[in-house]
């Protein structure tokens, strides 16, 4: 029997890449590598630096996605696409996206040393904009490069007031009319797999003592993103309780509401999360002494489950509603902007349980492979512990627990292309 190759990823390698980005793209206590800026391009810049010393095939396609590519034995088949994204949020960690990144080019560096020609192309993708921070629009790159962009986003403006982003892509020398015109930059059936490594954003791993584990799959989100309720304003010590349309109180209510019906679904095992993270007064017109005629807020409901977080969305409409009725004042929930759940591939995640040990966990926050495997692509991704959690400057992912989803996907990659 002949024994499988062998590839150890090359950390000191990864060890570098990390230094040099933190190092050039830290400003004041946190990360900024803003999309397509001055931080994202100096990612990009960084990786693709490393990649050349590789003497792999570089590529960047019309909105700036940069494929990094060795290549395999039969160029004709099916790649296999390790990625992620290298830009962050305002103040941000070194880890976040990157981890992906340099995983990629660790991996493949491993493979050119140790002289293993892959039965396929497997190429390293850093992929633009995930963060919506910058633009208030979902995944970018990876969602521009399968023509899946609504043109009209082109309009939309940076959050700092910078540019709108059809200028920022023309600004870098991309081409804008990718997206007017929904050109498919990616096809989907020339992807065999695509792979992502990522550092966990919460304390799971951390509490459990894990290093690295597999994801099972990335929660959808139906958000409520410009709920209100109208009430009426009056004064806080002549408005008895039964003359009153505070709508604070019928907020709270309803927010308290939806709490006790996702402690409810939680207890009987169901996957949900349900957030408010934002919750406001108009500033103009609120006052220490008057009851509040006006709320408004964002309620997220997230699972891995699509007609669940839809019948909570009922419930919501619902219970808004009644406590409208309850509390005198008028709910207005609004539209939902909706992300479709993501399941990993099965045979994927088997494989990487076999390398990482029999805890899996699903992931709360979205990811670009959850793009990828809408588009039918068999996708997966692994976790690795990180403490603080992410979208601060205080990420701290351990380069022994990098290294051990490294050596999985390395392992992963050695079944799947040789």
């Amino acid at each position: 029997m002949t024994a499988r190759p062998r590839a150890a990823p090359d950390l000191r390698l990864a060890t570098a890449l990390f230094d040099d980005l933190d190092r050039r793209t830290r400003v004041g206590a946190g990360i900024v590598r803003d999309s397509y800026g001055f931080g994202e391009q100096l990612g990009h810049d960084i990786v693709r630096a490393a990649a050349q010393a590789l003497r792999l095939e570089i590529a960047v396609d019309a909105i700036g996605n940069m494929t990094m590519t060795l290549p395999g034995r039969d160029r004709a088949a099916p790649r296999v696409i390790i990625g992620s994204h290298l830009d962050s949020v305002a103040q941000g960690g070194n880890f976040d996206g990157a981890a992906g990144v340099v995983a990629g080019l660790a991996v493949v560096a491993g493979f050119r040393r140790a002289g293993i020609v892959p039965a396929c192309d497997i190429s390293v993708m850093a992929i633009r904009a995930e963060e919506s921070a910058w633009f208030d629009v979902a995944y970018i790159g990876s969602a521009g490069a399968f023509g899946l962009l609504e043109p009209a986003c082109l309009a939309v403006r940076r959050s700092d007031g910078g540019p709108s982003l059809e200028q920022a892509l023309r600004d870098n020398g991309f081409d804008p009319e990718a997206i007017r015109t929904r050109r498919r930059l990616l096809d989907p059936r020339g992807v065999r797999a695509y792979l992502e490594l990522h550092i966990e954003q919460g304390p799971v791993l951390v509490e459990r003592g894990i290093a690295a584990c597999a994801v099972t799959g990335i929660r959808g989100c139906v958000r409520f993103r410009n709920a209100a309720c109208h009430g009426a304003y009056g004064h806080s010590g002549a408005l008895p309780r039964a003359f009153r349309h505070d709508a604070v109180a019928a907020t709270v209510a309803l927010l308290h509401d939806i709490d006790a019906e996702w402690l409810r679904r939680e207890a009987a095992g169901e996957d949900l999360v349900v957030t408010s993270g934002e919750f406001f007064t108009d500033p103009r017109e609120h006052g220490p002494s008057k009851v509040a005629g006006l709320t408004r807020f964002v309620l997220d409901l997230r699972s891995l489950s699509d007609a669940l977080m839809q019948e909570m969305a009922t419930y919501a409409r619902a219970a808004a509603t009644r406590i409208g009725t309850e509390y005198r004042v008028h709910f207005e929930l609004g539209a939902t902007s909706d992300s479709p759940a993501a399941r990993m591939d099965p045979r994927l995640l088997a494989a990487l349980r076999d390398h990482l040990g029999g805890f899996e966990m699903a992931s709360g926050a979205g990811h670009d492979a959850a793009v990828f495997a809408a588009q039918g692509i068999p996708a997966a991704m692994i976790f690795i512990r990180n403490a603080h959690g992410s979208h601060n400057p205080d990420e701290a992912m351990a380069l022994e627990d990098f290294a051990a989803g490294a050596e999985a996907l390395s392992a992963l990659l050695l079944t799947e292309c040789t």
